[in-house]
């Protein structure tokens, strides 16, 4: 059976266990948001009337009017969906690489990962701006929704962790351990940077083609980056602080201001 190098960072598995591994992984996590991505775009596509008069809702209650109920379905969300991540860093302990400190998630650069993080933040967040503008003008995306919670005083900090949960599964995930496995796979270094930043532009497609799109050009940019910094730190930092300005931004600005789609 073919096996990786032994005494290496993997120690020594079968390439099929590592190949089942990440397959299992991604079935758990971003490869089965993918899928549903996928579904939800052929019935949006399938639906009469255009792309950007239907809406792509992320952050939505779940229990409307009873906000105690909504805050713990809120909550358990968030938690159930870093269960993934958790699982990367037993399958890294496993290795004796130190868990997620393997993949550079590990807090003993903040001040690196802050400060990278939010001059990538700056580029990404304003380009993606424009472009999802671009993309609803030209029909070719959903409105985005970024929230829809009810106004109680737990809106802003979930809207925060949710934030931060995304960064973290995402960066972790498809950056970190899927180029690691990839790269253990043998696969060349274009190829899993391929597979990483189509994977994250198809569980975006449910936005519509500009948010494939424009997802998978961020996807590019951070594997790049991954590589010259060697941590998803930044990447994570960088995340976070978009989809929180996304947040918030959509949650202060809705209605206020023109230029901002609304349903």
């Amino acid at each position: 059976m073919d096996r990786v190098p032994e005494g290496g960072p993997d120690g020594g598995l079968p390439l099929p266990i590592l190949r089942g591994e990440t397959v299992l992984v991604l079935a758990l996590s971003l490869g089965a948001s993918g899928v549903s991505a996928l579904i939800s775009f052929i019935g949006a596509l399938t639906k009469p009337g255009g792309l950007k008069d239907q809406a792509a809702m992320l952050n939505s209650s779940h229990a409307p009017g009873r906000p105690w109920l909504d805050l713990a379905w809120q909550l358990f969300g968030i938690a159930t969906a870093l269960v993934p991540v958790a699982l990367v860093a037993h399958l890294l302990i496993r290795e004796r690489v130190g868990g997620l400190r393997a993949v550079g998630f590990d807090g003993c650069r903040p001040g690196f990962d802050v400060s990278r993080g939010l001059g990538v933040a700056a580029v990404i967040g304003g380009s993606g701006l424009l472009l999802y503008l671009g993309a609803r003008a030209a029909g070719f995306n959903l409105t985005v929704v970024p929230e829809g919670l009810p106004d109680v005083w737990w809106k802003f900090p979930v809207l925060i962790a949710s934030a931060v949960q995304n960064a973290v599964v995402e960066e972790v995930i498809v950056v970190g351990y899927l180029l690691r496995r990839l790269g253990q796979l043998r696969w060349t270094p274009v190829a899993a940077l391929a597979a990483s930043a189509v994977l994250r532009g198809s569980y975006h497609l449910y936005q519509g083609i500009g948010g494939f799109v424009g997802n998978m050009v961020m996807g590019v940019i951070f594997v790049l980056l991954y590589r010259r910094w060697g941590r998803v730190g930044p990447l994570v930092a960088a995340h976070a602080l978009i989809d929180i300005v996304a947040f918030l931004g959509y949650a202060l600005l809705a209605g206020k201001v023109g230029w901002l789609p609304t349903v």
